[in-house]
């Protein structure tokens, strides 16, 4: 067990994904809602086949009528409970009663048709929140990901420039003990140097820090250890017509589909309560054996037959409840197209993020190669007694920022691309983004 825990494995974006949703717990919980629903399929499946019951009662009484009634189904009427006075004051009679009931449907009114389709349509509900849980917890790792890449890269920045600035310093020092610098050069640098420390050591606790948030997406312990592989590098964006992708995303995007089945499900609803002014018709029987002690061989007795339930008069509830089944296909109706203006928004919001961060790429790529040269001609200057130490340390300030432009610019970069892909519902495992 100390071996894994020790080691660092390499991880891959694409390997982070998979393990993300194989270890998350968010995803078994969609799971388990899935399997919830099937349950519920087999259930509503069931309403044709026959109800079987069976029951025990044990009943006491001196009641005329069910004496004279228990007795029959006993079979253990006499001649002598003729008489007058045993019909009019029967002692105290036990029965006890075995009966089992059959009931088959024949005709339900479509209730059962209705009910199995409302219970598949929320199973596919069901199916699209896993995807739509699954395509959020791919989003959520990508990003973690990143960041923390990001972080180990602006961490490596910090180094590089703590070094260059110690390499000034040291530069300062000998120009100092040569009498080409002042002490206030060497002091200044010193500073510089010591404000790169603190932003280095405030680096390393924010890849701390986005290394367990990293593990927390995963679902594994935060301290987990891990080598990140996907280097952060810009990629070629491919151009992507706004409208395909709006198309796409009302029809793929799991809320687009969820809101479409909400109104197919309250359509079911509706014709549902519009079932109850339907008869029904059933097939019935019972088999009962009556005995004055339980262990008594007693009267056996059957009979079966048809019956029709037709409601014909329910106070207004089934009209009530049609009226409201209507509401709830109207307000189905009204978040489908409130949720087909929301995805459309989210694709514009995402390719126009994807698009200005590209522009930054390309635009900070020649100002760091711009700012790296001028920090070496400062820097030369500066070694010949031709420059001060005010130049080098804009110089110095100018490259880490436009490092951390440029890394930040191709993180942002990054993520963009998975969001583009998240809102036209289009990521999966597979996504071309994740390489």
């Amino acid at each position: 067990m100390a071996v894994p825990l020790c080691a660092q494995d390499a991880l891959s974006l694409r390997d982070a994904v998979q393990l993300g949703l194989r270890e998350n717990q968010s995803i078994a919980a969609t799971e388990a809602a899935v399997n919830v629903a099937d349950t519920q399929v087999s259930a509503a499946k069931s309403g044709w086949l026959p109800k079987l019951n069976y029951t025990e009662s044990i009943t006491r009484g001196n009641n005329p009528v069910y004496v004279f009634g228990a007795l029959l189904t006993q079979h253990q009427f006499t001649e002598q409970d003729f008489q007058l006075y045993s019909l009019n004051r029967p002692g105290f009679l036990d029965n006890f009663q075995s009966l089992v009931t059959l009931e088959q449907p024949l005709y339900d009114a479509g209730r059962t048709r209705l009910a199995t389709k409302s219970a598949e349509t929320n199973r596919t509900i069901s199916a699209e929140e896993k995807r739509r849980a699954q395509m959020n917890l791919m989003a959520k790792v990508v990003r973690t990901y990143w960041k923390a890449v990001l972080a180990k890269a602006l961490l490596e920045a910090s180094e590089q420039s703590l070094r260059s600035v110690e390499a000034d310093l040291a530069r300062a020092e000998n120009l100092r003990d040569a009498g080409m610098a002042t002490e206030a050069d060497v002091l200044s640098i010193r500073v510089h140097a010591e404000a790169e420390r603190e932003q280095k050591i405030e680096r390393a606790a924010q890849l701390d820090l986005a290394q367990s948030a990293l593990n927390d997406a995963l679902g594994l312990p935060l301290d987990t250890p891990h080598q990140l592989t996907s280097s952060l590098a810009s990629a070629p964006v491919a151009e992507q017509k706004a409208a395909d992708l709006e198309r796409a995303a009302t029809q793929e995007r799991p809320e687009s589909r969820e809101t479409k089945l909400a109104v197919t499900l309250a359509g079911l609803q509706t014709e549902t309560a519009r079932s109850a002014y339907r008869p029904t018709v059933a097939f019935i029987g019972a088999f009962e054996a009556d005995r004055q002690t339980f262990a008594d061989k007693g009267g056996a007795n059957w009979q079966f037959g048809m019956a029709l339930r037709w409601n014909l008069f329910n106070g207004f509830a089934d009209k009530e409840q049609i009226r409201a089944a209507g509401y709830q296909t109207a307000r189905a109706r009204a978040e489908e197209r409130e949720m087909d203006s929301a995805v459309r928004l989210d694709v514009r919001r995402a390719l126009a993020e994807l698009r200005a961060a590209t522009e930054r790429v390309e635009s900070v790529r020649a100002v760091v190669a711009d700012s790296e040269e001028s920090l070496r001609i400062t820097q030369n200057r500066y070694a010949a007694g031709m420059g001060n130490v005010t130049d080098v340390l804009r110089t110095e300030a100018a490259v880490s920022e436009s490092k951390t432009r440029q890394l930040t610019a191709i993180h942002d970069q990054r993520i963009a691309e998975v969001n583009v892909e998240l809102m036209s519902g289009r990521l999966t495992p597979q996504s071309e983004v994740l390489n």
